[in-house]
């Protein structure tokens, strides 16, 4: 029981840090200059303008929508997180309204907040994505599609996109608009090299003579596992052992300098892997 109340307050613990970064990026970088990618907040971008509403008032309320239609049309299987992540991003965004009201961009540099205002959410949907959770907002669209037709989910959140920065372009101006265009495309690029680099193991291929010393430092010293099998040099066609182990990045510079020290005429092949399913990494579920 305290195992599972620790994890469950672990989760929630990042996923507040996650959606925090995400009301950050939103409202300091987002809003002021009118870039309009990216779902509910990009719909509440246009809208504002196009009314005396703020688009944190109209993200509050789009979220509360969606919620609503959420639980009409998924009923339990509509997750916790989900929720969580759609209140907390609604009322992040009300409360920086009222404690910091802005009425212009922090800086006259557009482009270095553009980047900010990729950057940011996209980290937060990374560790969203990473903790299992979900950001809300169009997201929950996604689930409901999923639920009840066979409409590729990708293609028409894409196209929903599209449209609102390309209304952009009317509403604001074709400056604003291809930042917005510059800012879709640039996102989902930015979302899954952190999503890599958050999941990304280190692979060992370790040709040696002796595997004993190497396989006891990884499973004393390291409290990682790994498989050996037999082998033969194929000009040589001397016999060796092959150890094939995963871990984690610091694990991995520990065993690379143990293994250099201790056998020094070891062949070592490091791979890069972004995505480990199986004990002691990612369930399949």
């Amino acid at each position: 029981m305290r195992a599972k109340l620790a994890r469950a307050s672990f989760e929630y613990g990042v996923i507040t840090l996650a959606t925090l970064l995400l009301v950050v990026g939103v409202y300091f970088f987002k809003f002021p200059n009118n870039f309009s990618f990216g779902g509910v907040t990009g719909i509440a971008v246009v809208l504002s303008a196009m009314s005396k509403a703020s688009a944190s008032s109209y993200t509050f309320i789009i979220n509360m929508v969606l919620l609503a239609f959420g639980f009409l049309f998924l009923g339990k299987s509509f997750g916790a997180k989900t929720v969580y992540v759609s209140i907390l991003t609604s009322v992040g965004l009300s409360a920086l309204e009222k404690l910091f009201p802005m009425s212009a961009p922090l800086t006259t540099e557009p482009v270095l907040e553009l980047i900010f205002a990729i950057f940011l959410p996209a980290l937060s949907a990374a560790i969203l994505f990473n903790i299992g959770a979900s950001g809300g907002g169009t997201d929950i669209i996604a689930m409901i599609l999923k639920k009840y037709t066979s409409v590729p989910i990708g293609t028409a959140l894409f196209l929903v996109d599209c449209v609102i920065v390309i209304s952009s372009c009317f509403v604001f101006d074709i400056q604003t608009g291809l930042f917005s265009l510059t800012g879709l495309l640039a996102k989902s690029l930015v979302i899954d090299n952190v999503i890599e680099s958050i999941n990304r193991c280190k692979v060992f291929l370790i040709v040696c003579d002796d595997p004993d010393p190497i396989c006891e430092f990884i499973y004393q010293d390291l409290k990682r596992s790994a498989t050996v099998y037999k082998a033969h040099g194929a000009f040589t066609h001397n016999q060796k052992m092959i150890i094939m182990s995963v871990m984690k990045r610091g694990q991995a510079v520990q065993l690379r300098n143990f293994v250099k020290r201790y056998q020094p005429g070891s062949f070592i092949a490091i791979v890069n892997s972004s995505e480990i399913i199986g004990k002691g990494f990612r369930g399949l579920n």
